[in-house]
């Protein structure tokens, strides 16, 4: 069986994702996976699709309007704005699948952390899903009231002319990352009841490390096929970070000074 002492030490960012990609293929996982990953299917088929017949047109728009100052950027500009759209649109379709399929994605966090320490953290099933549906979609809102603001002003950036515009695609980038390390490590920490405030402080803390993390699963949504498992993969992953790294920190240290 699979269990957490094959992690001796922290992986990169990088090396979580990897982790996850062969969590996934865990046979008590298999169940739990599904559900994200149809899901997962569903939303990013429809949102590439009406993105592929619609990018060029963006494209152009966006270049026609930049100043003539900077009309010779414009084969430069190419490469990043297709860039920014995917990565936009993978966060915006991505945050779409993760609120739908938040229950089920916190689920598969769950077993993932049953089956990497080798104990139940929590028996309660489908039954306790149910119940804790408020309390899951609050928490999915909560995110969603984080990031929003946030993208509008990084959107804002695209229409500033010169220096908004060449720095806007790379901002974009960085914050696509970050956002993604959120949504992901979220559903461990949220298993443990651990306050939003408290998951972005411990994030931080290791911002290299998380940026990386969340950065590869932003280019792996823009990619057709490995866009559809990557959400399941991503789960998996941040959950073995939150093993190996968090949980000592956050509930076990806890704990030693409650008994001191």
């Amino acid at each position: 069986m699979l269990n957490n002492r094959l992690i001796k030490q922290p992986l990169s960012g990088i090396g979580y994702l990897l982790k996850g990609m062969k969590l996934l293929s865990h046979p008590k996982l298999r169940t739990f996976v599904l559900i994200p990953l149809l899901i997962n299917i569903l939303i990013f088929a429809s949102a590439f699709w009406f993105l592929f017949t619609s990018i060029t047109n963006w494209i152009d728009s966006y270049i026609a309007g930049l100043p003539d100052f900077l009309s010779w950027l414009s084969y430069l500009f190419w490469p990043f704005l297709i860039v920014s759209i995917l990565f936009g649109f993978s966060f915006l379709f991505s945050t779409i699948a993760n609120l739908i399929a938040a229950p089920f994605n916190g689920l598969l966090a769950e077993k993932t952390e049953n089956i990497l320490i080798n104990e139940q953290i929590n028996d309660d099933g489908f039954t306790g899903l149910i119940k804790d549906l408020p309390r899951i979609f609050k928490r999915e809102l909560q995110k969603l009231a984080y990031f929003l603001p946030r993208m509008f002003l990084c959107g804002i950036l695209f229409f500033i002319p010169a220096f908004g515009q060449i720095v806007a695609p790379f901002i974009w980038f960085v914050f696509a990352g970050w956002m993604m390390a959120v949504q992901y490590a979220d559903f461990p920490f949220d298993n443990h009841k651990i306050p939003f405030k408290t998951m972005k402080s411990a994030l931080s803390k290791r911002l290299g490390k998380n940026l990386s993390f969340g950065m590869v699963i932003s280019f792996f949504t823009t990619v057709p096929i490995v866009n559809f498992i990557i959400m399941p993969v991503a789960v998996c992953g941040a959950t073995a970070f939150w093993v190996d790294v968090y949980k000592e920190e956050l509930i076990n240290g806890n704990k030693q000074i409650e008994q001191e």
